[in-house]
């Protein structure tokens, strides 16, 4: 049996992705029937861009071009969380203990209607906007403390979103190492 805590986490973005009263687009996933809800995110290929990689995986998961987006912040470091025991031989078979995240906060520009969880690979059944203080409710339990820590993160974003108050993403953001 292989040594969990030998195993490496696998390199993953993540996409917070807001409207315009500050609501986070979740999705429900087409492979579980858990009533667990979840923000896009999904593999970093190798060699690319941990930015390059939320563009591409919110369009895979939800049809939102980036001209209905754009990028706030950055996340300052990655987060981890790692999968129960019983579902590292399941998932990704087992070749990750769980996954190390990029995180990105994204506006949504758009309408609902440029949302299209129908995509070539679909990955949600259902998808809805949620009050960021519902996130820890509404996800796995073993990815509760990552969104808490997601929302410390960008608390001060969240709250200018939510406000209406125009954001202009900082310098800093833009240019954090990823």
């Amino acid at each position: 049996m292989t040594d969990i805590a030998s195993l490496p986490y696998r390199p993953c973005a993540g996409v917070m992705l807001v409207n315009r009263d500050g609501r986070v687009f979740v999705g429900q996933r087409l492979d579980s029937v858990l009533e667990a809800w979840q923000m896009p995110q999904g593999g970093i290929d190798p060699g690319e861009d941990p930015l390059e990689a939320a563009w591409r995986e919110l369009w895979e998961e939800t049809g939102v071009a980036r001209e209905h987006a754009e990028l706030v912040a950055a996340a300052p470091e990655e987060l981890t969380y790692d999968l129960p025991e019983d579902l590292i031989a399941k998932v990704w078979k087992g070749k990750w203990r769980g996954q190390r995240q990029r995180w990105f906060l994204f506006r949504f520009t758009g309408e609902d209607r440029h949302v299209n969880i129908a995509t070539a690979e679909p990955e949600f059944r259902a998808w809805r906007w949620a009050e960021p203080a519902e996130l820890p409710d509404i996800i796995v339990p073993f990815k509760r403390e990552l969104y808490r820590q997601l929302l410390d993160i960008f608390t001060e974003q969240l709250e200018t979103i939510s406000s209406g108050v125009t954001i202009i993403p900082s310098r800093a953001a833009l240019l954090m190492p990823y």
